[in-house]
């Protein structure tokens, strides 16, 4: 396994002395090979990180039928048992338990009343007051620098840094705390099979070592936990809208250790009705893939890997 050091850093964790174009210059040569990052957090983020870890270690711990109790529903809200999950390719199921939240949306959302995919309220342990407000206040922290984040993609791709910005007043902020055991010895047995993201960027909190990325030349990379950072990597969704220029890696989990791994997963995409076109972003390159609906292809590449839709209609 190869060491750490072809994945780059970025640092973020001083807004004052923040450049964009160097940014964005060291952006480039972070994913000219891979789609993987990672970007260190300023000092806010302690806090947030460990109220949430905390209620997370909460949620898991809770008895079989109180998890249950809130099973995945069609928009991913709430719990997906073990051996739920399988990505493409892969020949078991994944050996993780996942809590999934995303933005908050009422009957009278327009979103849920025009029926849009992934849209709707999310479902919450009655057993845990203080867990929403938890999870509230790190996806809002999130946010922040994942817009931060896609002024620098959007730089970098020479485009207006606040390209981004009106596709994403009603994102689909996404978010997954995950559970993994320990892994047996089976070569095709993982907490997650090799598999690619399916949106645009996503933001990983770590704690312990795991993780794993493909380069190009076929090497697995592993890519623990550094302090303070954030893994950030680039999704099939940004591939598409950037025209392939931003690569989306693959990359797999295996629990190695004698304890659960937790880590926590959030993935930053656009409006569900937002429509993803290379030639918005690149207008001067001929494009490589025609314009769809973000929350449509998200839709799509669940359906492929989560066996509560199939279970819905069965």
């Amino acid at each position: 396994m190869a060491e750490t050091t072809k994945i780059s850093v970025l640092d973020l964790s001083k807004p004052a002395t923040f450049n964009l174009d160097d940014a964005a210059r060291q952006f480039r040569v972070a994913t000219r090979e891979c789609g993987f990052l990672y970007v260190r957090m300023d000092e806010r983020a302690a806090n947030y990180i460990s109220s949430l870890r905390n209620q997370q270690r909460l949620f898991f711990a809770q008895p079989l039928e109180r998890k249950e109790a809130i099973s995945i529903d069609q928009n991913n809200r709430g719990y997906l048992g073990m051996g739920k999950a399988q990505m493409h390719g892969a020949r078991r199921t994944d050996q993780k338990e996942v809590f999934f939240w995303g933005r908050e949306a009422g009957p009278d959302d327009p979103d849920v009343i025009g029926k849009v995919p992934l849209c709707g309220p999310n479902q919450w342990p009655a057993e845990l007051p203080e867990f929403s407000k938890a999870v509230a206040d790190y996806s809002a922290y999130i946010r922040e620098t994942g817009d931060k984040i896609l002024q620098i993609v959007a730089h970098s791709l020479g485009a207006d840094p606040a390209f981004f910005a009106s596709r994403y007043d009603r994102t689909m902020l996404r978010g997954q705390l995950l559970c993994y055991p320990p892994c047996s010895d089976d070569v095709d047995q993982f907490g997650v099979a090799p598999h690619s993201d399916f949106g645009c960027i996503t933001l990983l909190l770590q704690e312990t070592a795991g993780l794993e990325v493909q380069f190009p030349d076929g090497e697995w990379v592993a890519a623990p936990p550094v302090d303070n950072t954030l893994v950030i990597n680039i999704g099939d969704l940004l591939e598409r809208w950037s025209n392939r220029i931003l690569p989306s890696t693959l990359h797999r989990v295996r629990n190695r250790s004698a304890e659960p791994r937790y880590s926590i997963a959030m993935f930053y995409d656009p409006n569900p009705t937002a429509t993803v076109d290379p030639l918005d972003l690149l207008p001067d390159q001929k494009a490589e893939y025609p314009p769809i609906s973000a929350a449509d292809y998200i839709l799509s590449r669940n359906k492929a890997a989560f066996k509560h839709y199939n279970e819905a209609n069965s």
